[in-house]
């Protein structure tokens, strides 16, 4: 089911005649996939009533703000699995290196009616309202990226998880929906439409891009969305149960990993969220199900809300206000963004934490919270350790550039939390150190996983 509140239309031209059209085009950005995904859905109705075929494609372009190496080829993986599945239901999947909105305005030109995914941060809405400009037929934007649409969740930015927790379970049961695939009436292959990449060859493109290199792809996870749905199922087979006890002890391997996959919108959270619910209810599921919707989707509705997502700036006062307070503070320990970056501390569990990110593009979630906290702890001012912060976390983590990068790093610093005790440094925001995570979990069984990645 696709709901109208999915819906949206983001500009005033009309539909071109289909006498005069030679296809619907699907402009895949975000949900980079073929099941699950409202926003293709939508554009083979359209395509089935009009009687023409659909047409999905993507621009590819090598200067997306601070992606490297391991991101596009992540990504590039994706795609490979995208042009196959789409072939095999009868859909020409088009690839054009350039700015995104400038490749759906060209393969707009045939089209009768256009069709886009919703993307939420300021790049992504830049190039949708720009093709919405320029295009001369209708653009409809179809939400496909969260469980429930986040206008409808919401019309403001939200305090904390508490805040949007009881808006999302008065509405997530209504969106607990399957998507049934459409047949496609017109069969379309690149005899009628071809681009200009090969993705089915992902390495030889990735060669071809102009990107930072520093950071290689991951020798540890592989993208597509043949590989989440595999990692899926392993997840629910052999790892959900206990996670509620189990996903906070960095040793433990109850981690679905699919936040790296709901990044590039290679597998739908709704997919997801509708696999584990059909699983038997309980203290796991629903442990679950508050990480993939409630804690995701308030990311999703900070960078909505919040224009200054990026921004030291967009703090709560309160926050900014007790560490401006405490700037001056003594630090015992102070590294500089090169030595954090080479995993050069003292701490041996933020260098296994930093470690594992640089080798595999994953950081426990864990670890993530303390890792951060360290960094506002080691560095000269707090401005200065969200800057390295986003940069550590964009740079290596393969869903870096994620809105709940935005928040997560933000929540460092005080973002959805609350003032506590305060303390040097830190002021009222939460502290973390590494006697906690000594109490609560075997580290030295964390650092030897690590040492191993290595081996």
């Amino acid at each position: 089911m696709i709901h109208d509140t999915r819906v949206r239309q983001l500009n005033d031209q009309p539909v071109r005649d289909a006498a005069d059209s030679k296809w619907v085009l699907y402009w895949m950005q975000a949900a980079q996939r073929t099941r699950c995904n409202h926003a293709l859905e939508f554009a083979i109705e359209r395509a089935n009533e009009l009687d023409l075929p659909v047409v999905c494609c993507f621009g590819l372009t090598d200067d997306y703000p601070e992606a490297n190496a391991r991101h596009y080829a992540f990504m590039l993986q994706g795609l490979r699995d995208v042009d196959k599945n789409l072939s095999d239901r009868g859909i020409a999947f088009v690839c054009d290196k350039g700015s995104p909105s400038d490749v759906a305005v060209k393969w707009s030109e045939d089209a009768a009616e256009v069709v886009v995914d919703m993307g939420y941060l300021r790049p992504c809405r830049k190039w949708r309202d720009e093709a919405a400009d320029a295009m001369g037929v209708r653009l409809t934007q179809v939400e496909t990226g969260v469980v429930v649409p986040v206008e409808e969740v919401s019309d403001k930015r939200e305090y904390a998880a508490r805040t949007i927790r009881t808006k999302l379970h008065k509405k997530w049961d209504d969106y607990f929906v399957g998507l049934d695939e459409r047949k496609v009436k017109h069969v379309c292959d690149g005899r009628l439409a071809s681009g200009e990449l090969d993705v089915s060859k992902p390495e030889e493109v990735l060669e071809s891009l102009k990107v930072d290199r520093d950071v290689p792809p991951s020798s540890h996870f592989e993208g597509g969305e043949d590989e989440a749905k595999r990692r899926l199922d392993a997840f629910l087979k052999d790892k959900l149960d206990g996670y509620a006890d189990g996903r906070n002890e960095p040793s433990a391997d109850k981690h679905s990993h699919m936040s790296m996959y709901l990044h590039f919108g290679q597998i739908a959270a709704l997919e997801v969220a509708l696999a584990v619910k059909q699983t038997k209810a309980n203290d796991d599921t629903d442990s679950y199900l508050e990480e993939l919707i409630v804690r995701r989707e308030l990311g999703k509705n900070y960078v909505w809300f919040e224009p200054e997502y990026d921004s030291y700036d967009a703090l709560a006062d309160w926050a900014k206000k007790t560490l401006d307070e405490h700037r001056d503070d003594n630090r015992p320990s102070r590294y500089t963004r090169d030595e954090l970056e080479q995993a050069e501390t003292h701490d041996p569990y933020w260098n296994a934490a930093m470690r594992q990110l640089r080798k595999t593009g994953f950081m426990h979630n864990y670890m993530r919270m303390y890792w951060g906290k360290k960094v506002l702890e080691w560095c000269n001012t707090p401005e200065y350790a969200y800057e390295t912060l986003l940069y550590l976390n964009n740079r290596w983590l393969i869903d870096g550039r994620d809105p709940n990068s935005y928040s997560n790093v933000a929540w460092v610093f005080g973002l959805h939390d609350r003032p506590w005790t305060e303390r040097s440094i830190f002021g009222k925001i939460r502290y973390m150190n590494d006697k906690g995570l000594e109490r609560k979990f075997d580290m030295q069984a964390y650092i030897r996983q690590v040492d191993a990645l290595d081996g």
